[in-house]
């Protein structure tokens, strides 16, 4: 039987657009916590509080332009948030002090918010429903490949360039990714008819027990994505530490793929329960590399690596089957609603997780940090296998 065609021009440049903007996300990501301890003086509550302002204006946003997703066109809304991204960039090379830096990320989290739910519907939009899952996989991968070359160079530049060098490098990055976001086709949007505003417009109420279960799954995420620099140091790592973002991408770019294609199969519970469970493991071992540290650095550092590599196949694996969740909880009237509240939880997760560990780092140590993490994912992967897994399938359209 002939597959419906998934790779198109249009498809090929959402893929570009969202790589660039991933790219400029994760260049910044890794270096922002020297940023502001070097240039400002910010503590580690402090750095917590100034990068998780980011994420809190990213998830104020998101049901509001989910709403407008499925009233509105959807390309216009894709092209001002991205602009807007791509502008914010500038406002950093200008800001001369904290409150002003912060003011920029409160609107740059508004900005990403949008543009990221916006992104999602739009890829959906253009690809074969039949093929959606791998299709959702790919776009994914282009966030893994950012996630791979995107902190390693942050942190290259960081050890060679200013801090005005690196967000330069993150300007052009997402003014590049622009330019591809115009050449995206999108299909003619039929007409909606306008519904009573209600909590269900802004809100998927059929994805909220997934939406906690996410949401608990990304607390330890986001103290890894930007505390894992920092806490390589602590393990004895002092140069190299860009390898760990690397190796995860590459594990989550291969089982993207494989789990993509299982999810079109109908097997999402099956693929995301045998992810959580993965990075449980992880996250524990991850916890337990600064005790190691202290009997053998080579064991440390081999623990260290290699749980990069199998929490990105684990994450990797869940990603599409989530999305896909979410996106089979609703009709397609309220497709970004159903992305809006799948990238809500996600959010609302990683800030908690940003103030967390800098709250931890800066009253004890981040391998603690890591430890509470991975007592989140046994209680997120029980809290699925009994209660969210059994409420998909009860709810789900296709």
């Amino acid at each position: 039987m002939r597959k419906d065609r998934l790779v198109t021009p249009s498809y090929c440049f959402i893929l570009a657009a969202n790589f660039l903007l991933f790219f400029g996300f994760y260049l910044l990501m890794p270096v922002l916590p020297f940023y502001l301890t070097e240039t400002f003086g910010a503590s580690g509550t402090t750095v917590g509080i100034a990068l998780s302002c980011y994420t809190a204006a990213a998830l104020s946003v998101r049901p509001f332009s989910g709403y407008l997703l499925d009233t509105f066109a959807r390309k216009p809304l894709y092209l001002l948030a991205y602009f807007v991204f791509t502008a914010v960039f500038v406002g950093y090379l200008a800001a001369g002090t904290l409150t002003l830096f912060m003011v920029y990320r409160v609107v740059h989290g508004l900005s990403f918010g949008t543009v990221t739910v916006a992104g999602n519907t739009v890829v959906i939009d253009i690809m074969p429903s039949s093929r959606r899952g791998e299709g959702i996989g790919y776009y994914g991968l282009a966030n893994n490949i950012a996630m791979a070359v995107g902190p390693m160079t942050g942190l290259f530049l960081y050890d060679h360039c200013s801090f005005d060098t690196i967000f330069a490098c993150a300007l052009v990055s997402c003014v590049l990714g622009f330019a591809s976001a115009t050449l995206v086709r999108t299909p003619v949007k039929a007409p909606v008819r306008r519904e009573p505003v209600s909590l269900d417009r802004f809100i998927l109420l059929k994805g909220i027990p997934a939406g906690v279960d996410l949401l608990l799954l990304s607390i330890p995420y986001g103290m890894t994505t930007t505390y894992v620099a920092m806490y390589a140091r602590q393990v004895g790592i002092e140069s190299g530490s860009g390898l760990f973002f690397t190796l995860m991408a590459a594990g989550m770019a291969v089982s993207r793929i494989f789990s993509g294609r299982q999810v079109d199969r109908g097997r999402v519970t099956s693929v995301i329960f045998r992810g959580m469970c993965l990075v449980c493991v992880c996250f524990f071992v991850l916890a337990s590399c600064a005790e190691a540290a202290q009997w053998s650095p080579a064991l440390a550092k081999g623990m260290f690596f290699g749980t990069a590599l199998l929490l990105g196949a684990g994450f990797g694996t869940m990603f599409p089957a989530f999305n896909s969740l979410f996106v089979n909880l609703a009709p397609n009237s309220k497709r970004g609603t159903a992305t809006s509240t799948y990238l809500t939880a996600w959010d609302l997760g990683i800030g908690i997780g940003l103030l967390l560990g800098g709250y931890v780092a800066q009253v004890g140590t981040l391998d603690r940090a890591y430890l509470l993490g991975a007592c989140l994912t046994v209680v997120s992967t029980l809290y699925f296998r009994f209660v969210a897994a059994p409420h998909f399938e009860r709810n789900k359209l296709r």
